[in-house]
């Protein structure tokens, strides 16, 4: 799944647990008539995707939803659910037109000649 947004809020990254578990999460704030802050998490390796993304920026994020059952001290089963990113692209880093070599013109294709003027070929065609 994907979702498209500014982002709002970038957290630092904290290690929980014995086993040194990484965890960044990011605030998006969606881009949709009644915009919505997603919070999502990054684990592991994937923290580091936010290394180059600051606050303000235009992002879509591939992610995928993850749920979690547990059972409290008292007995009562709670569910969890994340939101958990694992690829960032930033549309306004695709290169801009003018980077692009210029198309072909029929002058290019038939040398500076006339563009109605064949090149000089045998072709019977």
């Amino acid at each position: 799944m994907k979702l498209k947004g500014t982002v709002k809020k970038i957290f630092d990254t904290r290690t929980v647990g014995a086993n040194g578990f990484q965890i960044r999460e990011m605030v998006l704030l969606t881009d949709e008539n009644y915009p919505q802050p997603i919070k999502i998490e990054f684990v592991q390796e994937k923290t580091r995707l936010l290394d180059d993304i600051k606050e303000g920026d235009e992002v879509e994020v591939s992610f995928d939803v993850r749920g979690r059952e547990w059972v409290n001290p008292e007995g009562k089963t709670v569910y969890f659910v994340s939101i958990r990113g694992w690829r960032i692209d930033k549309p306004n880093n695709m290169p801009a037109d003018d980077n692009m070599p210029p198309f072909p013109t029929a002058d290019d294709a038939f040398g500076n000649d006339d563009f109605n003027q064949a090149p000089d070929d045998d072709l019977p065609f």
